[in-house]
């Protein structure tokens, strides 16, 4: 579903320029489905519950991976937002070595931070929206590997 506004600002004629070039890229590429028409003021209704259960679950998976790497030779970076974490560990493997190894062996998955275009070697990327109890034992897991 996909659903959203754009604001354009700016000289008339950039703005006269910038809106004519939107209108191809949404007619072409962005359209909006009937349902979610349909839908709209209801999924807006809705959307405060969904925001909080979000924010909850993001922010509670963050704090316990934070904890549970706290003095293991893994990371977290810096979390700007979003609801991913990227988890720095040791460079003796690459990024998909390292995720192999935990889908493989230990039935985890984890992004390899090439995915996201990262540059630096050994990076996963995580997903936050897990479910506590599976990214807990994820966490476990990965906390297993790095021993």
């Amino acid at each position: 579903m996909k659903l959203g506004w754009i604001a354009v600002s700016g000289p008339a004629k950039l703005r006269s320029t910038a809106l004519e070039r939107l209108e191809w890229i949404a007619d072409t590429y962005l359209s909006v489905g009937s349902p979610v028409q349909c839908a709209a003021a209801r999924l807006i209704a809705l959307s405060e519950a969904l925001q909080r259960q979000i924010r909850s679950r993001t922010s509670s998976n963050l704090a316990f991976l934070r904890e549970a790497l706290a003095g293991s030779p893994a990371g977290v970076l810096a979390v700007e937002g979003g609801w991913c974490a990227t988890v720095q560990l040791p460079r003796f493997r690459s990024d998909e070595e390292w995720a192999l190894e935990l889908l493989e062996r230990r039935n985890v998955l984890a992004q390899p931070g090439f995915f996201y275009d990262f540059d630096a070697e050994a990076l996963l990327v995580l997903s936050l929206l897990t479910p506590a109890e599976p990214f807990r034992e994820g966490i476990v897991q990965l906390l297993a590997v790095l021993k």
